[in-house]
């Protein structure tokens, strides 16, 4: 089967997609303003989990990413490949750079810049919470961040399924080294039932369904689909996103000294990991639709497993769980940033890679000739 059309792989940009920001902060403002005043509703929602997964958000995470799918030709996946270069850029990043950094920023930010703001007791569980976030690579908005940069689907998704393959083996041994601990206790279930549930189910369902409309329709048929879901995605990650700040809307309120220091490490790691990442597919080389997703599945975190981990090391009212927590809140409005400077580079980014600098160079004796 074909790859789809660049027409339909890079829908345009739409009125909900241009003023995604403005969305993003009225979502934060509802939803922190709705989880302090209107608790009830969002404590049920929150309380409706299988191994600290929340199935409300789940369920519209699912929303967000099928569609998203629906562009992946899985057929194309063997030609994967050849974007060694990216996927070599984002592992280094992932397991040699953003855990380490983030321990070193927790430390100076934490026990340094702010430890006479801080309640002394409850920094080191701040720490330890900010590197188990570190520790756990994202699995399923990295397909929304992949979308808004044009990222080449099935780099992103052979990516992401190479990460959670290795997370099941190095997350504990990782968090272990960082915390300096001999045994940390993996919330297995967790880690499982979110892999299944974000990348596994998807993309199975996924791909029954974009081979049923192509039987049915072909290409002219799946670029409607795909228009169609288009604002039904976006719509679940405002809903999604209204949810989380929900959750959290009384932490945030009675703690916002408190929960805007631990946000200054994680802004830090994440314009440092993803600018890092951005540079080296930069110098390698690299496409940009390879470059951006590159740079973005580097910089964000995986806090559903980060989260269940706090708790289950830690305590629900700990500060680690706090901290991870906090990951949740930045996160979002935070990558959205991120996507915005990986769009308006590309013309930068393009015009500076070595294939486009030799580009001139091999072509400078015809363009000299008059015509």
């Amino acid at each position: 089967m074909p790859p789809v059309s660049d027409s339909v792989a890079r829908p345009s940009i739409g009125f909900f997609e241009r003023y995604l920001t403005l969305w993003v902060a009225a979502c934060i403002v509802i939803g922190t303003a709705l989880g302090h005043w209107l608790p009830g509703p969002f404590t049920a929602l929150g309380a409706m989990e299988v191994a600290r997964v929340n199935l409300p958000v789940a369920v519209l995470i699912w929303l967000m990413i099928v569609p998203m799918l629906l562009r992946i030709d899985l057929g194309a996946m063997r030609q994967v490949s050849r974007h060694w270069k990216g996927i070599g850029v984002t592992l280094f990043i992932n397991w040699a750079v953003k855990p380490f950094s983030m321990a070193l920023l927790a430390w100076l930010f934490l026990r340094h810049v702010f430890a006479g703001y801080l309640p002394a007791e409850q920094v080191g569980s701040y720490v330890a919470g900010l590197i188990l976030l570190a520790a756990a690579p994202c699995t399923a908005m990295v397909f929304v961040w992949s979308n808004l940069c044009g990222g080449e689907p099935n780099f992103t998704l052979s990516q992401v399924a190479i990460n959670d393959g290795i997370m099941v083996v190095a997350f504990a041994p990782l968090v272990a080294l960082l915390l300096g601990v001999s045994a940390i206790t993996v919330p297995w279930t967790t880690l499982v039932l979110s892999v299944g549930l974000y990348i596994v189910l998807p993309v199975i369902g996924a791909a029954l369904l974009r081979r049923a409309i192509l039987a049915r329709g072909g290409e002219t048929a799946l670029a409607e689909w795909l228009r169609r879901l288009g604002p039904v995605s976006l719509a679940a990650l405002l809903v999604t996103l209204t949810l989380l700040f929900g959750f959290q809307g009384r932490q945030i309120l009675a703690q916002p000294l408190v929960i805007a220091m631990l946000a200054v490490p994680i802004l830090v790691q994440v314009y440092f990991t993803s600018g890092l990442a951005y540079l080296l597919n930069r110098w390698l080389g690299v496409e940009h639709c390879v470059a951006g997703p590159s740079a973005l599945i580097g910089a964000s975190n995986f806090f559903e497993l980060a989260v269940a981990a706090a708790v289950s090391l830690f305590g629900l009212n700990s500060g680690a769980a706090l901290a991870t927590v906090v990951g949740v809140l930045v996160e979002v409005p935070v990558m959205l940033s991120v996507v915005r400077i990986v769009n308006r580079s590309k013309a930068w980014y393009e015009g500076a890679t070595p294939a486009r600098r030799r580009m001139p160079r091999a072509h400078s004796e015809p363009s000299s000739r008059p015509r």
